[in-house]
């Protein structure tokens, strides 16, 4: 029997269905996730893109090019009411990330069942603290 795993965006007009096992969840502490989280990290699901189906009205995209690699990141929101919907990377082609709160239930994300790393801890608030379970990475990973 496959898995799978569904969520949205805070109106439901999209909907997103994972199916299969994650690859990993990446933590990302970059300035940028958390000018674009209004927190101290962004938490991704990561996923083959192949694993994933988005359905409802067309989602919007914004293309960011980082200031430190020069490669891109494409951001995906939902049109109607602006929710994370997640990401893809020049640096990673066939893959795509699901935002961890976005999904029904989140019960299943674990460190103890899933890697996690935390990346870009180099900018890491002050107030937010680091599980010893988890991969640290003062930069990415895939540098």
């Amino acid at each position: 029997m496959t898995i799978e795993y569904s969520g949205g965006c805070v109106c439901n007009a999209v909907r997103f269905k994972a199916i299969g096992e994650p690859l990993r969840v990446t933590i990302c502490h970059c300035k940028w996730c958390q000018r674009r989280t209004g927190t101290a990290f962004g938490v991704e699901v990561v996923f083959h893109d192949s694993q994933v189906q988005v359905t409802g009205p067309e989602i919007s995209r914004y293309r960011h090019v980082s200031d430190e690699s020069g490669r891109w990141l494409d951001i995906e929101f939902c049109s109607k009411c602006g929710s994370n919907l997640g990401f893809t990377l020049e640096a990673a082609p066939g893959v795509r990330t699901l935002p961890a709160g976005a999904f029904d239930t989140t019960d299943w994300i674990r460190s103890d069942r899933y890697q996690f790393r935390h990346v870009y801890v180099r900018s890491k608030q002050d107030w937010s603290e680091l599980s010893s379970e988890v991969e640290v990475y003062e930069q990415h990973f895939r540098k």
